[in-house]
């Protein structure tokens, strides 16, 4: 890492600390704006609650369209967390310490707000009480434990367990500064949040300790979570969809659009929160490195996907992948997806001024996300349209109004969500940077300069 600031420990808590302290104005118009698309993303909820899922576009034989594309594009974005905080953590990737909790943060809010899709989805919703508890089994109605909607909520639910647990062990010393520096109600919501943290050696080490362990314990869930979303499709017989690669397929996929949303999270935190000092040009050339091998993975299983969709010579795959590539607007979205995926910002991605460039960085990285999201509409939508032909003509989706309400919807929760975050706490680890700056001690080697810890 080249851009290193000697920092002292009272200007890193000066700092860190100051958002969460004070509060600028421009917070409560961001605020509104996202309170905004929660409101109307509740609207609809009435509206679906009161007439039913018929108010979102699906219809035969569509029955899966924004919301299970909103429902998979938020599981993986919150493959954020662990591949940057948990992995970076156990390899011990020096640029890591700015951004680890930023990309915690936005696993916790993006996987909670992907469980409100599938619950959104049942139509009766005051129904889904009967899965959860013994009302059903009490009248003989069991549910099929071989069945990937059966295994969903245990993984999503298992993994925002873990999650939320990684990210409160790591924020623990944060809490007890805080605590020292704020006044009135905070100050006692910090004591009780920090649970009697005072930096003893037999805390530390238990805090360390902890930290290693649920990064290694977390990883298996990491990869089973985005596995179980694909055999959702992967295990029902529709054309296009009942396919082997599928795993690892949605697991590049998840990788691609979190590390993707962290970049962006990361550009904008660093100009809101003025955090120059400590989220530098490094960490967007590091991260649009690591990209670069993730992005050519995901595109050599999507290429897979297709490939051997076209191989099994099955009229009705053939079908499915005919239509994805040449119906419309089916045509359209599909280069349009790839373009914004892979081949438009990857390309880029290899040049080291464009890595560096913070703005080139932000679009860049939010134009994966769109082409993400249109992939997994893409994998979704034309299946179940072209799963079976039928002599009479069945209505093509086209999404109301009621389908980008709570589009919209989910993006209000999650940036909501991690704004309220950074307002109540630091959302940059006050103890690793302290701990980076304990470490970064330069050796002489030739005419230049290095770091005495080399991590990278």
């Amino acid at each position: 890492m080249k851009d290193r600031s000697d920092l002292s420990v009272e200007e890193i808590n000066r700092d860190l600390l100051d958002f969460p302290l004070h509060k600028p104005l421009w917070f409560f118009g961001v605020a509104t704006v996202f309170v905004a698309f929660i409101t109307a993303g509740l609207v609809t909820v009435g509206f679906l609650v009161l007439v039913g899922v018929g108010v979102m576009g699906i219809d035969r034989p569509a029955m899966w369209a924004f919301l299970i594309t909103n429902f998979v594009f938020w599981v993986g974005i919150s493959h954020a967390g662990v591949m940057i905080s948990a992995i970076l953590r156990l390899v011990h990737a020096e640029w890591r310490r700015p951004v680890t909790r930023a990309a915690e943060v936005l696993t916790v809010f993006s996987l909670a707000t992907a469980a409100t899709f599938p619950f959104l989805h049942t139509g009766r919703q005051w129904r889904t009480l009967y899965w959860a508890f013994p009302y059903d089994f009490w009248r003989g109605v069991w549910p099929d434990v071989r069945s990937p909607l059966i295994w969903d909520p245990s993984a999503i639910f298992t993994y925002l367990t873990g999650s939320t647990l990684f990210l409160y062990v790591a924020l623990l010393p944060d809490l007890a500064v805080a605590r020292e520096y704020a006044r009135g109600t905070m100050r006692k919501v910090y004591t009780v949040l920090s649970l009697g943290f005072r930096g003893t050696a037999r805390q530390w080490r238990l805090q360390a300790l902890a930290g290693i362990l649920l990064s290694a314990l977390i990883l298996p869930v990491f990869v089973s979570v985005h596995s179980i979303v694909s055999w959702d499709f992967a295990v029902a017989l529709v054309p296009g969809w009942h396919s082997t690669v599928f795993a690892p397929y949605f697991v590049a996929g998840a990788v691609h659009s979190g590390v993707s949303a962290v970049a962006t999270i990361m550009a904008l935190m660093r100009r809101l929160f003025r955090l120059e000092k400590y989220i530098t040009p490094d960490h967007f050339d590091a991260i649009g490195r690591l990209l670069i091998p993730v992005a050519c993975g995901w595109l050599y299983f999507w290429w897979m996907d297709f490939y051997f969709g076209i191989y099994s010579r099955a009229p009705d795959e053939i079908a499915v992948q005919f239509a994805r590539t040449f119906v419309y607007p089916y045509n359209i979205l599909t280069p349009i997806f790839l373009l914004a995926g892979f081949f438009i910002p990857v390309p880029l991605f290899l040049f080291r001024r464009v890595r560096r460039n913070i703005t080139a960085m932000l679009w860049l990285t939010l134009l994966v996300n769109v082409g993400m999201w249109l992939e997994r509409f893409i994998i979704i939508v034309p299946a179940l349209t072209y799963k079976q032909p039928f002599s009479f003509s069945w209505t093509a989706f086209s999404p109301t109004w009621a389908d980008w309400l709570m589009t919209l919807w989910g993006f209000g929760l999650v940036l909501l969500g991690v704004l309220l975050f950074a307002k109540f706490f630091p959302i940059i680890p006050l103890y690793d940077i302290k701990e980076g700056q304990t470490i970064k001690a330069e050796v002489q080697i030739g005419r230049v300069k290095v770091p005495a810890v080399v991590r990278e």
